[in-house]
């Protein structure tokens, strides 16, 4: 019933899990038909091309001498066609133009915080306007986490509470290490599958620039790379690393492309809910807001029918618990084969005995000249001409006359 729905007498189909997951999986493959995740570097690269453009514009008009002109554009023609070599080199630029240097700043900031968002998804409000003191802080919190896991990794029990009172305010809901490093590992599975689901090209351009983003603060790009391997090494970041096939056209940010790993990966998790429902209690573990996000309100309602069916046929004396799964009870089976009887009795005609047509020769009906060779459990109604006449043919003349 689960797994396939139910259609109920006077009412329309409450769909079952298959339904379910057939539309998350129709869902999942319309979003890989839809984006092309390589645009997510293209949109980087036309951002950089513009602040490139305001600032080639703003010494044209700010420097009038040719020379001096010349001199300032130098360094700009000499910028490498890569988004992470255009990074790296700008960011050690002086720029002419205001304008230019805040849409460059502005485009770092974002990209910083796209960056470590997968692994900090607790601080959105504070990674929204980074100061060096915000980094400061972020390195300081980087240091303790990485502590307390190499503590973990040595068999060690780390002081959790002492690193919530400190930090806690970052990581809203997480009650222990355990919590922590589950949201930790499914957030850099995120920026693991997006970097496997880019071509081997983008994927190389993808890591060095998320290389130059912090080449400022070698330190925290450090503890950062220390955290990734410990998530790596307890398993965690493997557990939510998927490849995904995309094949569409539209174009993606780098926000929205992380957005869709988070989306895809939401997706992986309630098909795996689904997959493994085998009792009401099963069901009521799946969150119809999750649903809802995922695949619409009428998707959320069905599950809420089906939640409800099961309440129902339990209470009614269907349906009993057996350890952690449901079984039919004796009342529901004689409930079921009713409705089976009912069912075929409903498709025959009301007639007179025999009226029909029959491939088949058997004892009912009214009697012919018609002969038959008996069987076993006929009427012995026996042709007496005809039995003899056959036991002639078969042995022969002469007496005694064998029947058999």
């Amino acid at each position: 019933m689960f797994q396939r729905g139910l259609q109920t007498p006077h009412g329309p189909q409450i769909p079952g899990l298959q339904n379910l997951m057939d539309r998350l999986r129709k869902r999942r493959q319309e979003q890989l038909d839809r984006y092309d995740l390589g645009s997510a570097l293209e949109d980087i690269k036309k951002k950089l091309d513009e602040v490139i453009r305001t600032e080639r514009a703003g010494i044209e008009r700010q420097v009038p001498d040719a020379g001096e002109r010349a001199k300032k554009l130098e360094p700009l023609d000499q910028l490498p066609p890569d988004p992470a070599g255009r990074i790296k080199q700008l960011q050690d630029y002086n720029f002419t133009d205001p304008e230019a240097e805040r849409l460059f700043q502005e485009l770092m900031q974002q990209l910083q915080q796209q960056m470590l968002q997968p692994f900090m998804q607790g601080m959105k409000q504070s990674l929204q306007n980074m100061s060096a003191d915000d980094l400061r802080r972020m390195r300081e919190m980087m240091r303790d986490l990485n502590q307390m896991l190499r503590q973990r990794a040595e068999g060690d029990e780390p002081d959790f509470d002492a690193f919530k009172q400190k930090w806690g305010q970052n990581f809203p809901g997480v009650e222990s290490l355990d919590e922590l490093l589950e949201q930790l590992g499914r957030q850099a599975g995120q920026l693991q599958s997006l970097l496997d689901s880019m071509s081997p090209g983008q994927r190389r351009q993808l890591q060095e620039m998320m290389s130059s983003l912090f080449m400022k603060d070698e330190r925290l790009e450090a503890e950062m790379a220390q955290l990734a391997m410990h998530l790596d090494q307890l398993g965690l970041t493997e557990e939510f690393r998927r490849r995904y096939d995309f094949r569409g056209d539209d174009d993606v940010t780098m926000r929205e492309a992380m957005k869709l790993m988070d989306e895809l990966q939401q997706m992986e998790e309630l098909e795996r809910q689904l997959r493994r429902v085998q009792s009401p209690d099963d069901l009521d573990k799946i969150d119809p807001i999750d649903v809802e996000k995922l695949l619409g309100e009428e998707s959320a309602k069905d599950l809420e029918r089906l939640k409800e069916l099961a309440k129902k046929l339990e209470e009614a004396g269907y349906l009993e618990r057996k350890g952690d799964r449901l079984e039919l009870t004796a009342r529901a089976i004689r409930k079921l084969g009713d409705k089976a009887l009912k069912d075929i009795f409903a498709t025959l005609k009301r007639d007179r005995f025999g009226r029909h047509n029959i491939e088949r020769r058997g004892a009912g009906g009214d009697p012919t000249d018609e002969a038959k060779r008996y069987e076993f459990g006929d009427p012995f109604l026996l042709d007496l001409k005809k039995t003899l006449m056959n036991a002639v043919e078969r042995n022969g003349a002469g007496t005694p006359v064998r029947l058999s």
